[in-house]
């Protein structure tokens, strides 16, 4: 098998069927522990992205993430929650997956095997030079990312990748290349697994660096989070409380006018 194909390797277990319960948890258990050195690795080339990211964001960029399957699907994951997390516009974090929102609850296989899709996709988001592209793909060989970052880089918008192989032709068509090996999958070819615990790490790495160098955090607080439930409103006005040292009455009144806690942090300064 050649260097690039781990994540279609064999599991280095057998006969999983007749393993116990406990056996087979100990043993996925045992993989999981190989994602974090493996992502550790990877800290350098991750850095150089979200550097860069962050300047271009600055200057009125977005991020786009674009895969297939569970790739696409972690993808879309991470973009949908940056702007209740942290009070941003939804089209900041932009995440695709090939064969649209159907895709991200039932498969749609042989959408993946499209190479010029991805790009029209893009392209419906009026994409430009200010932008950035993240491809996402555990076997680093799938049409549709290799497609859409390839087109990207041409046309001048800074591109990257996340991949589970070392050598891949996604990570010769971008200009940063993550490529965190984790070894075979418990179960051969199951790349929902450590390849996509790995990729969701990476991913959580990317955005909460990048909101905390916008501005979104303070302290250690998401003090721009949008107040969508009872819970973030009452988080909301704990915060106000430690920070301001209001009664909890006025707190969630200021709160609840202000829209968050960021905003009432700004108009006590004022004041």
């Amino acid at each position: 098998m050649s260097i690039n194909s781990i994540t279609e390797s064999e599991s280095l277990y057998n006969n999983l069927e007749e393993m116990s319960v406990r056996q087979l948890l100990e043993g996925i258990h045992e993989e999981d522990c190989k994602v974090l050195p493996a992502v550790q690795k990877a800290i350098p080339q991750i850095e150089q992205l979200v550097s860069k990211v962050v300047d271009r964001v600055k200057k009125g960029g977005r991020l786009f993430y674009i895969g297939a399957g569970t790739s696409g699907r972690l993808g879309i994951l991470d973009a949908s929650e940056i702007p209740p997390t942290y009070g941003v516009g939804y089209n900041l974090v932009i995440g695709l997956i090939a064969g649209g929102d159907q895709a991200i609850r039932k498969a749609v296989e042989s959408a993946e095997d499209n190479r010029e899709l991805g790009w029209q996709e893009l392209q419906a988001f009026n994409i430009s030079e200010h932008d950035t592209v993240v491809g996402i793909a555990a076997s680093g060989r799938t049409p549709y990312v290799i497609g859409a970052v390839a087109k990207a880089r041409e046309n001048g918008i800074l591109t990257a990748c996340i991949t589970n192989n070392p050598g891949s032709e996604l990570a010769a068509n971008v200009d940063i290349p993550i490529e965190v090996v984790v070894g075979p999958e418990f179960v051969s070819g199951s790349t929902r697994m450590k390849s996509g615990t790995a990729q969701k790490l990476v991913l959580n790495m990317i955005t909460t660096t990048l909101m905390i160098k916008l501005d979104r955090v303070k302290g250690n607080r998401m003090v721009n989070m949008q107040l969508t439930n009872q819970k973030l409103v009452e988080r909301g006005t704990r915060m106000i409380m430690e920070e301001l040292g209001f009664d909890e009455e006025k707190a969630r009144r200021l709160l609840l006018l202000h829209g968050s806690v960021q905003k009432v942090l700004e108009a006590n300064k004022a004041d």
